[in-house]
């Protein structure tokens, strides 16, 4: 197997299930548990796998109780373009997420917060404070159905109830 395929393949397995070990993954794509093992070292060191997350239930953790999506148009900068503000923004402990988008807006970030007052006074005190910052849009998170691929709850199997005449 090629250093490329194997790479891919190591990458998409662990994306899949971050728990794999290197053992597990071998076995699943038919290559030596050592070489599996010295490519994630590499992956690690070269900061292409960047960390591990678990996928869980959210409300179990007070701190993570309010979610926001903040549309954000910015002004970009000189030399800079979006990187600079972007990772300005980036550097808010309440900020999960930051994406460069196409579209109507900018940037798009990923809120955390305990509460709703907590998350609006981020937004009003930091976020539209900042030089270059244009406007926002916030839409809080409501429920979640799925997150990277995984169902956050199990579906009901509903048997269709027969009709007779």
């Amino acid at each position: 197997m090629q250093k490329a395929e194997l790479r891919r393949n190591i990458l998409r397995l662990l994306g899949e299930n971050g728990r794999l070990t290197a053992e597990e993954i071998a076995e699943r794509i038919d290559a030596a548990a050592a070489e599996v093992e010295k490519e994630i070292r590499i992956l690690e060191k070269d900061n292409i796998i960047i960390g591990y997350q678990a996928i869980f239930n959210e409300s179990e953790l007070p701190e993570n109780a309010v979610k926001a999506i903040i549309e954000v148009k910015v002004k970009p900068e000189r030399e800079g373009g979006f990187d600079k503000i972007a990772r300005r923004l980036s550097r808010f402990p309440q900020v999960s997420s930051l994406y460069l988008m196409s579209g109507s807006y900018d940037l798009q970030l990923e809120i955390k917060g305990r509460t709703l007052n907590e998350v609006a006074y981020f937004v009003s005190s930091k976020l539209s404070t900042i030089d270059g910052v244009l406007s926002t849009s916030t839409h809080f998170l409501l429920k979640k159905y799925k997150e990277a691929g995984k169902l956050m709850e199990e579906e009901d199997d509903h048997e269709r109830l027969q009709v007779t005449p």
